[in-house]
């Protein structure tokens, strides 16, 4: 399990959506913005990339300038692991995020926190308080040595605790010792300032307890991300082996077992060859809570796939309305058990899904998958909703 910055590169046809902060960054750098008409038939402006570095989209989306991720392809097969790995990267880096905004929250309610606001009420340290990340630096430059020290006695009983664990493996151990310091290397610099400001005070064992607790709840949360890519990865193999499977039919009249057909690897390659040549994708899209400002929504993803992208509005408005009423909704779950018999990947799906259904309930991540299908278009969409 990977916490998605390897320094690697992953090669995958992006088309990224930016948020107001984002696109201001990168017009103010003259970079060009790019028009994008995207799978539910909404246009939005963004970039693209065909290879990137995950490190790049994980900082992209620490800084909120992200609000979403959409890839299209005819075939998943050949980049499993590449949308795997992307997938992780988005989730991580919404778990830090989240992990950062939550250690706030709590250090803001910490006695010394409250105490120096009720003797400093001109100087208050609350959940308004913005300080500029120039200002925040300069304060910090100086103070190397105790965030040192101070995170790494945040750390050691932490770490005790997992190189005691007796259920864990080796390899489980590593993991959660290398996540305790990637939660860690991600907090932000105003939860810095705090804990250098505060330190010494007879309040900080209470910041630092706050601390542990948070960490050891993420670096639990930090499982389903594995889950999540699993999940994902499948659900785009069963979207395309539905377009393989009626593009058979199409190219082969008469064939019964079409099955045999389409898992022969010539056969299969003509006829990815010929849904790439009609445009016939399968569509992925993450899109990531609301930036800094919208209260409540920041720790929110919701992924959703589409076997098709569908040009008509009204195909838009009825997924719009279906998620906002929950009648013509069908669970995830509905959806695989309605699937014919014997379909393929039937089983696997049904198997994912209980195990991520359970992994985030474990972990207090609230998880609802929906289901919508258009007989008229074809059209099938399946959304992943997550509130970590």
């Amino acid at each position: 399990m990977s916490s998605g910055d390897k320094k690697f590169i992953i090669e995958l046809p992006l088309k990224v959506i930016l948020t107001e902060d984002g696109a201001s960054n990168f017009i103010s750098n003259n970079k060009k913005l790019l028009r994008f008409k995207l799978a539910d038939n909404v246009d939005e402006y963004g970039i693209s990339l065909n290879k990137f570095s995950p490190q790049s989209v994980q900082s992209m989306i620490l800084l909120d300038y992200i609000s979403k991720i959409e890839i299209s392809m005819s075939e998943f097969v050949s980049s499993r692991q590449e949308v795997m790995d992307l997938s992780k990267v988005v989730v991580y880096s919404l778990l830090y995020k989240q992990f950062d905004r939550e250690v706030y929250n709590a250090l803001i309610q910490c006695e010394c926190v409250r105490k120096h606001n009720r003797q400093n009420p001109s100087h208050l340290i609350d959940e308004k308080t913005r300080m500029p990340e120039k200002q925040l630096r300069t304060i910090l430059q100086n103070k190397e040595n105790i965030i040192q020290q101070t995170r790494r006695s945040i750390l050691d009983p932490i770490w005790k605790a997992i190189m005691t664990n007796k259920d864990y493996t080796d390899e489980e151990k590593n993991i959660y010792l290398l996540m305790s310091e990637k939660f860690m290397n991600r907090l932000g610099l105003m939860n810095w300032y705090i804990i250098t400001l505060f330190h010494k005070s007879d309040g900080a064992n209470e910041m630092f307890i706050e601390l542990r607790n948070l960490l050891s709840s993420y670096m639990e949360k930090s499982k389903v991300a594995e889950y999540i890519s699993v999940m994902v990865m499948e659900l785009a193999l069963n979207n395309e082996n539905t377009n393989i499977r009626k593009e058979a039919k199409s190219m082969y009249h008469g064939v019964d077992d079409i099955d045999a057909l389409i898992f022969d690897p010539e056969v299969r390659a003509k006829i990815v060859q010929e849904l790439q040549r009609k445009h016939e994708l399968v569509f992925i899209s993450w899109k990531l809570g609301g930036g800094s400002s919208s209260i409540g929504k920041q720790g929110r993803l919701s992924i959703t796939l589409y076997n098709k992208d569908d040009e008509f509005q009204e195909v838009k408005e009825n997924i719009d309305n279906a998620k906002s009423s929950n009648t013509a909704n069908k669970t995830l779950i509905d959806f695989y058990r309605q699937l014919p018999e014997g379909q393929e990947g039937t089983d696997l799906g049904l198997y994912y899904l209980s195990y991520l259904d359970d992994a985030c309930k474990k972990v207090n991540v609230k998880f609802e998958s929906l289901v919508n299908q258009f007989s008229a278009s074809d059209l099938t969409v399946i959304t992943l909703n997550f509130n970590f």
